[in-house]
């Protein structure tokens, strides 16, 4: 009898530790955002995690842990325990050469830093709510922040809603006379006075450059909504007054358009700038205005990559679904006529001749810009109230956010099998 107790005892203990968690990322799981919270929580206790690219929705797959099946249960993140012949089986099926999927170690949780001002402004930011809810710490930086050096101490920076030309949001016409608005431009004159810079301008580009600097030493970047145009606005501007009086009391240079150097720029080459303090427009690089798509037909597509051979954009584009329900933002949509040709184009509305979603390199870096503001508000308009994403779990919009989170803890070596 003691023999046969010890027997299943054993039999019990091996069947722990022969077995694994998968966190599917299909239809089957009741909490996507949540779900990429787990991952980054095991890679914070230093467990490997493999990211199972075009499985089952880009699900992951753990090696079997009590701690983590407990997380999983108190998040209600949907989870399976599977033995290792499944886990071999699923393995072995991803090494296919004819089959569209692969699997990536994911090592080390990135250091995440959200760029965004101290003081309040009236609006939200879509990063800080989708990592507030999926529990992945970050740190919030400033101006100063990256001006004193810190970027160093981050491996993943995210910029949301910012206007790095000096021209605040382009929300002159509408609201500078508000007190969060004149809040704004006195805390930046502070800001640049402090650094020795005559103009908000010129710190907002110090700023620019000393992230494009980040990147290119191998950083990771990612933007949404206007801190994408106004970022590549800014640095082909470098050394050009396109601000006029109502933002830094003096005139804007009457050539402007034609001094703009479109070497310098990230992603967009001649564009034209708009000059109208009262617009609330940086360029032609947003179609916001333009576009004549309406909320019901509002949807881009996500290009399906090369798993094996192109893995970064695959694993930017994982989700458990390909059509994406489009959002609106002060940058919505980016000009397909603008973007330069080395730029990696993840997800557009094709008959709109919009992108929303693309991708590029520098030096040892990589950048993602996003348009929108909200995934899950189709026109967030200042002052409207936080989006509540306990009501959106399984939002695809969103997930792309979170794609960009884990990105940088993929080991850069392919996985064997």
């Amino acid at each position: 009898m003691n023999k046969l107790l010890l027997f299943v005892f054993v039999i019990l203990n091996l069947s722990i530790y022969s077995s694994s968690i998968l966190i599917p990322m299909d239809n089957t799981q009741k909490d996507h955002l949540k779900a990429y919270g787990i991952a980054f929580w095991t890679l914070q206790n230093n467990i490997e995690v493999k990211w199972l690219l075009n499985y089952k929705g880009g699900s992951f797959l753990i090696q079997n842990n009590t701690d983590i099946e407990n997380e999983c249960i108190i998040r209600g993140v949907s989870y399976e325990i599977i033995a290792d012949v499944q886990v071999a089986q699923i393995l072995n099926k991803i090494s296919q050469n004819d089959v569209n999927m692969d699997a990536v170690k994911l090592e080390k949780a990135p250091k995440i830093a959200v760029y965004s001002p101290k003081n309040k402004q009236p609006w939200d930011d879509a990063v800080t709510l989708v990592l507030t809810y999926a529990e992945i710490p970050y740190d919030v930086i400033y101006d100063s922040e990256i001006l004193d050096g810190k970027l160093k101490n981050y491996d993943w920076v995210h910029l949301h809603h910012e206007d790095f030309t000096g021209q605040y949001g382009k929300f002159y016409g509408a609201y500078h006379n508000t007190p969060w608005y004149r809040e704004q431009v006195r805390t930046n004159e502070a800001v640049a006075q402090k650094y020795g810079f005559k103009k908000v301008s010129q710190l907002k580009l110090a700023v620019a450059k000393t992230l494009k600097a980040y990147i290119f030493n191998g950083g990771f970047l990612f933007a949404m909504c206007s801190a994408t145009d106004s970022y590549d606005i800014a640095l082909a501007a470098e050394n050009v007054d396109i601000c006029t009086a109502e933002f830094d009391y003096d005139a804007i240079d009457p050539q402007a358009q034609e001094k703009l150097d479109f070497s310098k720029t990230l992603a967009f080459k001649d564009f034209k700038i708009v000059k109208n303090p009262y617009e609330y427009e940086y360029s032609n690089i947003d179609v916001s205005k333009t576009r004549k798509v309406t909320k019901e037909n509002d949807y881009f597509s996500l290009f399906e990559f090369s798993a094996k051979w192109d893995p970064i954009p695959t694993m930017l584009c994982q989700n458990h679904t390909n059509l994406v329900k489009g959002f609106m933002g002060q940058t919505t949509a980016f000009n397909k006529n603008v973007i330069k040709s080395n730029v990696l184009i993840m997800g557009e509305n094709k008959s709109a001749n919009e992108a929303r979603y693309i991708h590029g390199t520098l030096g040892k870096g990589t950048w993602t810009f996003y348009g929108g503001h909200d995934p899950e508000d189709y026109r967030h308009f200042v002052y409207d109230k936080p989006t509540e994403l306990n009501l959106h779990p399984n939002s695809p919009g969103y997930r792309l956010i979170l794609n960009n989170v884990l990105f940088p803890a993929a080991k850069k070596k392919k996985l064997k099998t």
